[in-house]
C-alpha cells in the first residue's frame, strides 16, 4: 500500500471527511438509489443539520401535499403543465445529490415556461410557489426556456410552510438574455432543498440572483454549464438569517467550453443565537475553456453574537490559456473604523450600523433589475434591522 492510500485509509477510520480529488469527478445520476444515504460526514453534507431535514435524504420523507403555483406572467411566455414522459425534462442538468435525485423521481407534473425566440417580454413574469402546508412534504420540478434571442425577466417567489425538494431548470438558448430572480422567503417552519441547473447557449447572458430569508433550513444549490462559446453567467445571492435559523448555498460553475464568462457574487448578513450560513463557490475550468474569465467572490457580515458563517470558495483550473481567474471570501463584524466616521459626523450609533448594513447589500441590491423585487428586500432588510435593534 502506498503512502497516500495509507493516509486515506487511515482517514476513513478516524471518520474524517474526504473530498473528491476534483470536481471533475462529481457524480450525478436520476436514480436515487445510485446515491448512498448521506450520514452528515461527506464533503457534500458536512456542515447541513442532516435531522432537519425530515426525512428528505434517506427516503422516508413521503409526499403528503402538494404545491400550489401561482402565475403573473408576461403574455409573450407560454406556460404549461407537463408529465414526467416530457422529453424536455432533464435538459439542463442531472441531479447531483441524493435529496435532488429523490425530488426528481418523485414529482408527478413539471411545469414548462417558455419564452418564445425572438420576443422580448414585455413585463416581469412572477411564478409563486405556495408550499404543501404545515407537517407536509411535497415534490416539484420546474424548467424555463429561454428560445433563440429571447429576452424575459422572471421572477421566482417561494412562500408558505412545509417541506420541499424541488430540481428548476433554465434552459438559455443561443444569444438569448434573461435574468431570473430566485426568493426563498418562506415562514419559519419551511424546510427547503433544491437543486437549480443553468445551461447556455452561444452567446446567451443570464443574470441569476438567489434571494434566501426564511425559512428553517434552506439549501440552494446552482449549477451552471455551457453548451457553447460566448456564454456569460451572473450569480448574484444575498441572504439574512436569523437565530436558528439554517440558510446554504452551494454553486458550481463548470467550464468546459472555451471563451464563456462567470461572475459569482453572495452577499450575507447573521444575527441572534445559532443562525447559521453556508457558502460553498466551487470554479472548475477545465483544460477545454481555454480564454476564460471568472470571478467570485463572498462577504458574510456577522451582526450578534452566536451567529456562525462557513464560507469556502474553490478553484480549479486546467489550463493556463485563460484570460482571469480569481476568488474571494471574508467574514466580519462591523467595520469599527466606518461607525467612527459616521458617527464622529453626528450620526448616532445605531443610524450609523444602519448605514453599515445597507452599504454591504447596496452592491447586490442595484444589480437587481426589477424595482418591486428590490423594494421588497430593501423593506425586508429593514424589518430585519429592526428585529436586531441595529
Amino acid at each position: 500500500m502506498s503512502v497516500a492510500e495509507n493516509n486515506v485509509s487511515e482517514a476513513l477510520r478516524e471518520g474524517a471527511v474526504i473530498p473528491a480529488a476534483s470536481r471533475a469527478e462529481r457524480f450525478t445520476s436520476y436514480d436515487v438509489a445510485a446515491f448512498e444515504v448521506p450520514g452528515g460526514r461527506e464533503e457534500n453534507w458536512r456542515f447541513t443539520p442532516m435531522k432537519r431535514l425530515r426525512g428528505l435524504h434517506d427516503g422516508t420523507a413521503a409526499a403528503s401535499g402538494e404545491i400550489t403555483l401561482e402565475t403573473d406572467a408576461a403574455p409573450e411566455l407560454k406556460i404549461e403543465t407537463v408529465g414526467r414522459d416530457d422529453a424536455r425534462l432533464g435538459e439542463a442538468g442531472v441531479p447531483s445529490d441524493r435529496i435532488a435525485a429523490q425530488a426528481y423521481s418523485s414529482f408527478t407534473q413539471a411545469t414548462v415556461v417558455t419564452v418564445p425566440k425572438e420576443s422580448k417580454a414585455s413585463k416581469a413574469s412572477t411564478l409563486r410557489v405556495h408550499g404543501p402546508g404545515e407537517g407536509k412534504v411535497a415534490y416539484g420540478h420546474l424548467q424555463v426556456r429561454a428560445e433563440a434571442f429571447a429576452e424575459a425577466v422572471i421572477v421566482l417567489d417561494h412562500v408558505g410552510s412545509g417541506t420541499y425538494a424541488d430540481n428548476v431548470e433554465f434552459v438559455i438558448g443561443d444569444s438569448a438574455k434573461i435574468t431570473v430572480v430566485s426568493v426563498q422567503d418562506w415562514a419559519d417552519d419551511a424546510v427547503h432543498v433544491s437543486e437549480q441547473h443553468l445551461r447556455l447557449g452561444r452567446d446567451a447572458t443570464l443574470k441569476h440572483t438567489v434571494v434566501t430569508l426564511g425559512g428553517d433550513l434552506v439549501r440552494v444549490s446552482p449549477t451552471a454549464t455551457f453548451a457553447d462559446k460566448g456564454g456569460d453567467v451572473e450569480m448574484l445571492g444575498l441572504y439574512f438569517a436569523d437565530a436558528g435559523q439554517h440558510q446554504e448555498h452551494r454553486l458550481f460553475v463548470d467550464h468546459a467550453v472555451a471563451h464563456c464568462k462567470s461572475n459569482v457574487m453572495y452577499k450575507g448578513a447573521l444575527q441572534g443565537n445559532d443562525a447559521h450560513t453556508v457558502w460553498i463557490g466551487d470554479v472548475l475550468i477545465r483544460a477545454a475553456a481555454e480564454a476564460t474569465d471568472t470571478y467570485e467572490l463572498n462577504r458574510n457580515l456577522v451582526l450578534t453574537p452566536g451567529a456562525r458563517a462557513d464560507s469556502v470558495p474553490n478553484l480549479e483550473i486546467e489550463t493556463g490559456e485563460i484570460e482571469g481567474a480569481g476568488h474571494a471570501s471574508a467574514t466580519g463584524r462591523f467595520d469599527d473604523e466606518q461607525l467612527f466616521y459616521l458617527q464622529s459626523r453626528g450620526i448616532g450609533e445605531e443610524a450609523a450600523r444602519r448605514l453599515v448594513v445597507r452599504g454591504f447589500f447596496h452592491e447586490i441590491l442595484v444589480r437587481i433589475g426589477v424595482p418591486e423585487v428590490r423594494e421588497r428586500l430593501e423593506a425586508a432588510i429593514e424589518a430585519e434591522l429592526e428585529a436586531v435593534g441595529a
